[in-house]
Parts: structure tokens; C-alpha cells; sequence
């Protein structure tokens, strides 16, 4: 890959030209679209999947697609449930390009093959979501590198920027570390957030250690602060650490203003957990605007797809300044990588070891077993 192609994709997620109308303006960013309701597997703590549910037709989501577009919507994030799920997954992505929204894909990866991932990419999918929580499947989850990794190398020469997001709880807790490292070694933007309570503030599994959970979060602060690719921005990394320290973030919601869902049978979702019986072919712009409020749900809220977008509207300066600091520390390295004498070829290393998304690094095999990090230290 070319060094200005490198550069340019540490600065994709921020086109700061063209967010900036959304966020002094009275018309939604992102729309997170629920593709379908069903998904290939049963995660444990997972609230968003419900295989009894046929999945929507291409004609409604179309119609669908055109209003969130007609509020103004800039971003389209096709979620599920399991999107790849969907026959027609390749054909709504790309009605959404032709639209002209930004466009991306959260997936287990499970159902994804290089055919459907040059198919993805033809239809214009321009950016696509992991999830990846362990190593080694548990009975909490099934998504995990295992079978993830031989995957990462169809994203070589893919013009679909990856990152991969996992989920920090007690049983994803002891390899943490490991997914963490492996999505890094490889040039990946990688993340594992908190888990978060169920729409009846129910956690369906063991948070864990609190202690445990601040050390790792404290971690991932300092190695983005050193230019590695954590995927959170730091306010939301701030934010993880306020809920586990017991120290309200004083913040203003906008889920279901700046940010809002669309159900698979078509309702109008505020975010996640908050559910309406509206449907989206009959919301305005004026509907949007009544949210944009403090929620009494927000203490605590564990949707940090919407604490992410509110921080940023709120602050945009502060939160968008941190980020191209930390992803300017990235560039000399890309600049040395370009210019180095190129090293002799020697064999293929096996099982998705080929480094994505610009690195110039291969990784080491991860370690199943490795340990929770030491105390991070400032």
C-alpha cells in the first residue's frame, strides 16, 4: 500500500469537512440499521438477536434507507442480529452508496468469505466491524479469533477498513490481552469495551473484578496516547473508567437526536435499550430535536456507540483534537516502514498472519492463556 494511502486511512474515520454540518445542525449524524433480527450465534450476554423473527425484505429496507437519508442521516451502520445473515446484504449496501451514505458493517465474521468480502467492497462497504471477544470460544461466546484469523488476511489488499471491537467482562478477561495484541500486531484497530446491562439494566453475565477492568482500560489509555491503534476514542475510554470509579460523566444524551436506531421490523429506536413503537417512516426532524435531552437512563449507560457521539457533539474540539494527535503519532512509523530497505521474502506465515489495514508488521501467534496486563503506568 502506498504511504499517502497509509496516511490517509489513519484519518478516514474523521472528515472533519464534512461532519462538521452535523454537529452544529439539527439533523442526525448516524443511523445504526438493524439489518436483521437473526444471527448465526447465541452470545451469552447479547440482547440483539431473536431467530424467530423472519428477516425484512430488500423493498422495505430500501424505503427505509431513503428516510433515514431524507432526516439529513450522514452515516449508516448495518448491524444486527448477524447482517451477513441476510441474502441480500450486498444489494442494501450498495443502495446505501448510491444514496450517499457512509457506509458501515458489524459483523461475527463467521459467515465471511473472501467472495462475499470483494462482493461487499464492489458494492461500496467502506468500512467493517469484528466483534472478536476471546481467543478460545467459552459457553459465554462463540466470537473469537479461532476463527477469525485466517479471515484478517482477505482484508490485505481490501480497500474496507477493519477494526475489530470486543466485549471486557469476567469471562473475556483472561485473554483480553491476547485479543487486544493480536488485532495490534496486525495493523487493526482494535478495542474491547465494557459490557453493558440489558434494556432492564440486567447484566446477563459477571462484570468482573472492577479493579481488573480499570487496569485494562487504564492500559489501552496509555498505549493510544503512544500512537497504537486502540479503536475508542480517548473521551470514551475517560468515560469507562468514570462508571467503574463510581464518578458521574456530566454529559448530554443525544441518542435518538444525533444518533438513533431502526428496528428490523422498521420502528424508530432511540438507541438500543430504548425501545419506541414509532415507526421511522413517520419521524421528523422535529421528533428527532425532543431528544436532545438529559435522559434519566443515561446515568450508568452502557450504549457507547451514543455516550461516543454525544461527547463529540458536545465537545467536538476536545474529542476530535485527542484523536488526530494520537493518529499523528502513527505516521513516522509509516514513514520509516515505506522508506526501509526491503527485507528478503521468506515464506507465507500461516493462519491470517499477514499484517492489514497499512501496517507493515506481521505478528506473532497470541498466547490463549496470557494474563490481564500489569498496573498501566502515566
Amino acid at each position: 500500500m502506498k504511504l499517502l494511502d497509509q496516511v490517509s486511512r489513519e484519518f478516514s474515520g474523521y472528515n472533519i469537512l464534512e461532519s462538521a454540518r452535523r454537529l452544529y445542525d439539527r439533523k442526525p449524524l448516524q443511523c445504526s440499521l438493524y439489518v436483521t433480527d437473526r444471527c448465526n450465534l447465541d452470545c451469552s450476554y447479547c440482547t440483539e438477536y431473536d431467530n424467530s423473527q423472519p428477516h425484512p425484505s430488500l423493498s422495505d429496507l430500501k424505503k427505509w434507507v431513503d428516510k433515514i437519508r431524507e432526516l439529513g442521516t450522514m452515516r449508516i451502520a448495518l448491524v444486527g442480529g448477524e447482517p451477513l445473515t441476510h441474502p441480500d446484504i450486498v444489494e442494501l449496501v450498495r443502495y446505501c452508496r448510491e444514496v450517499g451514505f457512509a457506509t458501515s458493517l458489524t459483523t461475527n465474521g463467521f459467515l465471511l468469505t473472501k467472495a462475499k468480502l470483494q462482493a461487499l467492497e464492489e458494492a461500496g462497504l467502506q468500512v467493517m466491524q469484528i466483534s472478536v471477544d476471546r481467543m478460545t470460544p467459552s459457553p459465554i461466546t462463540k466470537k473469537t479469533f479461532k476463527t477469525i484469523l485466517p479471515k484478517l488476511d482477505y482484508f490485505k489488499d481490501s480497500k474496507v477498513s477493519l477494526h475489530i471491537t470486543g466485549v471486557l467482562c469476567h469471562d473475556t478477561l483472561p485473554e483480553s490481552t491476547a485479543v487486544l495484541e493480536t488485532g495490534l500486531a496486525r495493523g487493526i484497530p482494535t478495542e474491547v469495551r465494557l459490557v453493558h446491562a440489558d434494556p432492564t439494566s440486567f447484566y446477563r453475565v459477571q462484570r468482573g473484578s472492577p479493579e481488573a477492568l480499570k487496569n485494562f482500560i487504564e492500559w489501552m489509555i496509555v498505549r493510544k496516547r503512544g500512537g497504537e491503534k486502540i479503536h475508542t476514542n480517548e473521551a470514551v475510554l475517560d468515560y469507562q473508567l468514570s462508571l467503574l470509579n463510581g464518578t458521574p460523566t456530566d454529559w448530554t444524551c443525544m441518542a435518538g437526536y444525533k444518533l438513533f436506531f431502526v428496528s428490523a421490523q422498521g420502528k424508530f429506536w432511540e438507541c438500543s435499550m430504548v425501545k419506541t413503537e414509532k415507526h421511522i417512516m413517520d419521524i421528523t426532524l422535529d421528533d428527532l430535536f425532543a431528544n436532545y435531552r438529559k435522559k434519566p437512563c443515561q446515568a450508568g449507560c452502557g450504549v457507547y456507540c451514543a455516550v461516543s457521539t454525544s461527547l463529540l457533539v458536545e465537545n467536538p474540539a476536545k474529542v476530535v483534537g485527542k484523536e488526530i494527535v494520537a493518529r499523528a503519532k502513527r505516521v513516522p512509523a509509516l514513514m520509516r516502514s515505506a522508506f526501509a530497505p526491503r527485507a528478503p521474502e521468506v515464506a507465507a506465515e500461516p493462519k491470517g498472519s499477514t499484517a492489514v489495514n497499512g501496517s507493515s508488521q506481521s505478528a506473532p501467534a497470541a498466547k490463549s492463556d496470557e494474563s490481564l496486563v500489569g498496573s498501566a503506568k502515566h
